[in-house]
Formats: C-alpha cells, structure tokens, sequence
C-alpha cells in the first residue's frame, strides 16, 4: 500500500527532495496532482491542472486523495505551473516581434543593439553604452537580423527552456534567463571593441544550457548528451566567424551560476539562497559594465 505523502516511509534524497516513486534514483520536487506520489520529469503527463502520474492518467482515478494545499512543487521549490512553458512561449514571441521590427526598419537595430561607443562622427546619429545607453544591454537580447540567426537561438529556446520552465517554476526560470542575458551582455561589452554592435539571445541560450547542466546533474540523469551539446555549441562558438563569443561565455558561467544556487539551495533557508545567488550575478554585472564605461569614459 502506497504512503501518504510526507510520512517517514517516504524515501527522499541526502538534500531533502523526494525521490520519484517509479525511479528511485531520480529525486524530485513535484507531486502526482491527484494522488500526490513524488514523480519525475519522464513520469510527469500534463494535465488541467500541474501534472499527473502515468497510473492516475491511465486509471482515470488516483488513490482517492485530490489536490490538497500539498500542492506540487518544482526542484527548485517554486510551484508547478498549470501551463507548462508559458514563459517561454512569451519569450519566443518577443523575440520574434522584435526581428519582424527590425526587417521593417534598420531604425530599430541602431536604437537597440549592443553598442559600447562609437568613434566620433557626427553623420552617425548613434550613442551606446558609454554614453548612458545602458538600456541596450537588455534590449539587444531580444535583436536578430538573420533569419539564421534568430532560428538557431529560437530552437534553443524551446528546447532547453521548456523543460527548465517546468523545472524550476516560472519566476526563477524567467529570472535565469534575464540575468543569464544581461551577464553575456556585461562580458561582451567588457572585452569586444567598443564600435564592435552585438545583437542576439545567445548569451541567455547558453545561460539555459548551462543551467541544464547543472539541473540534469542534480538530478542523477545521464550526462552525456548534454555534455556532447555544450561541447558542439562551444566548438560552434569559437570557430565560426563573426559570432560574439563574449555573450556566450558570460551567458553559460552566470546560467550555471544561478542554477546551481537554485538547485542546490538548502530547503530551510531556500529563498534567501537563490535570491542572494541572483543578487549576486546581478552586482557582478553591474560593476563589470560600471567598471568598463569607467576605462571608456
């Protein structure tokens, strides 16, 4: 006979997560909606409402215990959502609004794109971040010109942001992917040129790549292909022309960064960890962008 959830028969794992009922050596942090039995990402099966077992989807009935205030919750501790990959849905959008802006008028990537500072010229009606436009440090994360581009980037997206939405909830996951940017961003503006423009998510792609490093890790999965993945996209990163290489690697360090701190992160003091891991990427950006326009200016 299954144990109620949360009784001392319950196996969990050396941090506290329970582990999954149908893999025992895969530990979780979300619960069967509807009998409430710790299941992991390869048992999860959307439902109306968060997620349900393959026995309680398959039975059309669990072990009589309904949605209680146990409600299920993420690895990270957030809560799971009823709509799986609504952020990154959102995200997509925004991304590929901004390339549809930018194919309608070059306007749009002078006034968005990373740009440290250009060389006096007074034709070109154009400052960058030297000047105060700290805002492109943001903005061009969401900038593509090729089609390429923009598609390579997208399928990352989907494909690495879907399953980490699920796992570690909304909020930290849209958290990790900005900051993951802004990081890539911060590195890029550090060490280019400053006339040198740079555009594109990359940098918050290979944050959510090397976040799932960190999550498959924790999660005792196989690492094989991901680590083969990491290795193709770095081959990528520093043999192909014209690719800032700067957005990748500050995207990858501050995703593994973050993520590590949200998986990793003690159950009793579980917020203050993962907002300080945050809060710490996020101060080591700004002083490495405050620090940069200091030797420009």
């Amino acid at each position: 006979m299954d144990q109620a959830p949360g009784s001392p028969q319950e196996p969990h794992d050396a941090h506290g997560l329970p582990t999954c009922y149908r893999h025992p050596g895969r530990d979780t942090g979300i619960r069967c909606t509807r009998c409430e039995r710790p299941i992991c990402p390869d048992c999860m099966v959307s439902a109306s409402v968060g997620f349900q077992c393959p026995e309680c989807v398959r039975t059309g009935s669990g072990t009589g215990h309904g949605p209680t205030a146990n409600q299920p919750r993420t690895v990270a501790g957030g809560a799971v959502a009823a709509s799986p990959h609504l952020v990154t849905k959102i995200l997509l959008a925004i991304n590929l609004a901004v390339f549809v802006a930018a194919l309608a008028s070059d306007r749009v990537v002078n006034d968005l794109a990373l740009l440290a500072q250009w060389p006096p010229a007074p034709f070109i009606p154009v400052d960058g971040v030297a000047e105060g436009e700290w805002y492109r440090l943001f903005t061009s994360m969401f900038l593509h010109q090729q089609i390429w581009h923009i598609a390579f980037n997208m399928l990352g997206l989907w494909w690495l942001g879907g399953p980490l939405e699920q796992a570690l909830g909304r909020v930290r996951y849209l958290a990790l992917y900005l900051l993951s940017g802004l990081a890539g961003s911060a590195f890029t503006y550090l060490l280019a040129a400053p006339d040198e423009g740079s555009l594109g998510a990359s940098g918050a792609i290979f944050g959510l790549l090397g976040a799932t490093v960190v999550l498959m890790r924790r999660l005792n999965y196989d690492m094989r292909p991901v680590i083969a993945l990491l290795a193709l996209n770095l081959l990528f990163t520093f043999t192909w022309p014209d690719i800032a290489w700067q957005a990748h690697v500050g995207g990858l360090v501050a995703g593994a960064a973050i993520a590590f701190g949200l998986v990793h992160a003690p159950r009793e003091h579980r917020t203050l960890v993962q907002v300080g891991t945050c809060a710490l990427v996020l101060l080591a950006t700004v002083g490495i962008v405050v620090a940069r326009t200091v030797s420009l200016t």
